[in-house]
């Protein structure tokens, strides 16, 4: 190396006066700019548009309420957001990526932050290039799909330029860095994170639930329109009703509430070395059916060892690795390459000379040297070689006892097999067995041969039945895994799963495993991973052991549990409004519910549904299905039972009482609060509602909405105590009522 490259730490600190470090500097978000995003969009303009509504018919207490309701709920959107950013803040520190840089005349792996233009860096298969540079020695495949949009691999050679942010796919090279930070193309390699998604399977239930319910309200509002007409009842006094009615159903808090519940977990599993950079991936890990695991690194510790030299022509075994030795570059990271330099250090064994060296060929499945005298040496997997059933044979023997087998040839004749035995993760039985108890189905994926895949498949507690991808495509449970795998195979695998209706996970650490990574349900990037595979994965694995994989799967189960509690009790309170009030005014020419106190009810059950993030949850231990037919049904049971009781109040009230219209609003308020709470607390599991206790938000907001909804009644609606406690008591009985058929529904179901 030319002694021209490579910085002096003196020459790195003036420069970092000029240039500073190699970031983009953060926009900085006012809170106030936080929450005025949250004051636009579909869901605040509906809020807004009844806010204008009633401003216009006079209606100041509404307006107040309404307002009051709606700044809230942008204050703790901008609150739960700053919380998010943090989050994502403290993922990227932790997935700061390292270059290898030549300062004081030596090579030092240094945070990419750090680079100054001048500095000489090495980039190597995997690594995601961390500014502007140019090459100086070497050549390279990389993928510039972050800069250009074009996802075909081009080929940078010696005076090339290179752009930040793209990745290498293939060979090595050292490089000398020329713009960083914000002079650089992208400046943003360690904020690749995934920060905007698409929404995944609960967000789209989500919305399809919020989609039914304005529906609904759009039928009840034609039918009360109707009759209002029909008993010529001026619109201007029944308009103040339809836009309540409306903004009870918007579901204003649902995404604080969805932020809440996959932030807490966020939090949790990284303090358990699992990060997750995308917040989608905690809940379809709770789904998730089917988990590819590769078997490289993934299942074994990928670091294989030199077992076995063996000769096919009655070559010397020491001359057999010297020509295998001829293939391998000095600066190689390939974990094979490193078990033969290491063997080769070992015992004092030289290379061959070569006149030119081809790096690792994905399609190939190995490397290649051209020797002096002409001689091409091929080093790699015998699945592309055309062998002698002699040799497929032993190739055979060596891989049923679990060993990964390289075929040497010249000017391709097989002449040698060299076998590497790589151990398998000591924990890799307990947390695949730990998985299929959670009712998943584990499928390994090697490029191995057939008898290697077997052989690792019955050490750690796989069906031993192994198939090819053409198997993996058109039948995979029927298989324990798949070998013969190429990287592009991979992708396609989980393209096929996810369009036969599976919930697909993979693991993988190479930088061929990206695409795979990003297709997946739940890309999971294991300790040792390229950067560009973390970037693709939606979780990051910090540690090595697997067991984090069950932990994520749990997280997902909570947060299922949570968000089931928020669509229920939504569904559920939405419907028994709606139709309470409309059915209500068609039957007693009034609305049993006062305006203002159905404001009151909207900001009480929200207030609750903003802790549901944070409650204690019974885990159901196989994957989740998100149905909305199912999720119809126990939402019926709970709506119809608690509209029956309703129905019956009112029509007590009104038949048998001289009770006013405010004191029967007074009734029917804390009859609808004291439903709304209950509806939570049985929802909350699947079992008897006392199986688990609430957290303590929960429990706390829970007795506070009850307690304040009582004295409204009593102080402001002037509705007495002894009718307050018989409304209790009544919603009590139902409570224990529908908790008993809603044990007895889940258990035949």
């Amino acid at each position: 190396m030319k002694e021209k490259y490579g910085l002096t730490t003196p020459e790195v600190a003036e420069l970092r006066q000029k240039y500073g470090y190699n970031e983009t500097p953060k926009i900085q978000k006012s809170f106030i700019s936080l929450i005025l995003k949250r004051l636009v969009g579909p869901i605040p303009y509906v809020i807004e548009l009844a806010l204008v509504i009633e401003l216009i018919l006079g209606n100041f207490i509404q307006v107040g309420f309404i307002f009051a309701l709606l700044l809230f709920s942008a204050i703790d959107g901008a609150i739960q957001e700053n919380r998010a950013s943090k989050s994502i803040g403290e993922l990227n520190t932790k997935l700061i990526a390292y270059t290898s840089v030549l300062r004081d005349n030596k090579w030092q792996k240094l945070s990419s932050r750090e680079l100054v233009p001048g500095d000489l860096i090495h980039l190597s298969v995997g690594s995601v290039i961390p500014s502007d540079c140019k090459i100086i020695k070497g050549v390279i495949l990389v993928n510039q799909s972050v800069i250009t949009g074009e996802t075909k691999a081009v080929t940078k050679a010696e005076a090339d330029e290179l752009y930040s942010g793209s990745t290498v796919i293939e060979g090595t090279a050292d490089v000398l860095v020329e713009k960083t930070g914000v002079h650089s193309s992208l400046g943003k390699t360690t904020e690749l994170v995934r920060t905007n998604e698409a929404p995944g399977r609960l967000e789209n239930l989500l919305f399809t639930v919020v989609k039914y319910l304005a529906y609904l309200d759009v039928v009840l509002a034609v039918i009360l329109t109707i009759a209002a007409l029909i008993r010529h009842t001026p619109f201007l006094t029944l308009l103040p009703f339809l836009v309540i009615l409306f903004v009870a159903t918007i579901p204003i808090s649902m995404p604080s509430s969805f932020a809440v519940a996959n932030s807490l977990e966020a939090g949790n599993l990284s303090k358990k070395g699992i990060l997750v950079s995308g917040l989608t991936g905690i809940q379809e890990a709770g789904s998730m059916n089917i988990l590819l695991m590769d078997k490289t690194g993934t299942i074994t510790q990928n670091r294989p060892e030199v077992d076995e030299i063996i000769s096919l022509n009655g070559l010397d075994k020491i001359q057999l690795f010297k020509y295998a030795l001829a293939t391998v570059k000095p600066s190689s990271v390939s974990p094979l390459d490193l078990a033969i330099l290491q063997k080769a250090k070992l015992n004092k064994v030289t290379s061959i000379e070569v006149k030119k060296q081809i790096s690792f060929d994905p399609k190939l499945k190995g490397a290649k040297a051209i020797l002096n005298n002409g001689d091409e040496i091929f080093l790699g997997s015998p699945v592309r070689s055309n062998l002698e059933d002699r040799v497929k044979s032993k190739i055979d023997e060596l891989s049923r006892q679990g060993l990964q087998v390289m075929v040497l040839a010249i000017n391709q004749e097989a002449i040698g097999l060299i076998t590497f035995k790589d151990q398998i993760k000591s924990d890799m039985p307990e947390t695949i067995a730990a998985l299929k108890k959670q009712g998943i189905t584990v499928l390994m994926l090697t490029g191995d041969t057939v008898s290697t895949a077997k052989a690792i498949a019955e050490k750690v507690g796989l069906n031993n039945h192994i198939g090819t991808v053409a198997e993996a495509l058109s039948d995979p449970l029927s298989f324990g895994g798949f070998a013969n795998v190429y990287p592009e195979d991979k992708f396609k695998i989980v393209k096929s799963l996810q369009n036969k209706g599976y919930v697909v996970g993979m693991t993988g650490d190479g930088v061929n495993d990206a695409p795979a990574l990003k297709k997946a349900d739940v890309g999971i990037a294991i300790d040792t991973a390229t950067d560009i595979s973390k970037l693709a994965a939606r979780i990051i694995l910090t540690e090595p052991s697997l067991k984090g994989i069950t932990e994520l799967v749990d997280a997902g189960h909570r947060v299922y549990q949570r968000m089931m509690t928020w669509l229920i009790t939504k569904l559920a309170r939405t419907a028994q409004l709606a139709l309470l009030l409309t059915i209500g005014y068609l039957f007693t020419n009034f609305f049993p519910v006062s305006l203002n106190i159905i404001v009151f009810i909207v900001i009480f059950n929200d207030c609750v549904t903003l802790t549901l993030g944070t409650d204690r949850v019974k885990i159901n231990h196989l994957p989740e299905a998100w149905n909305l037919k199912n999720l119809t049904k126990i939402s019926a049971i709970y709506t119809v039972g608690w509209l029956v009781l309703g129905f019956l109040m009112l029509w007590y009230s009104v038949k048998f009482t001289s009770f006013t219209h405010a004191q029967i609003s007074g009734i029917l308020f804390v009859y609808l609060i004291y439903s709304a709470m209950g509806m939570i607390l049985s929802t909350r599991t699947r079992d008897h509602f006392w199986s688990i206790k609430p957290s303590k938000p929960v429990g706390i907001v829970i007795f506070i909405n009850l307690v304040l909804s009582s004295l409204i009644s009593i102080l402001w609606l002037h509705t007495a105590i002894l009718n307050v406690l018989a409304v209790f008591l009544i919603c009590f009985v139902m409570f224990l009522i529908l908790d008993l058929i809603k044990v007895s529904y889940y258990k035949q179901d």
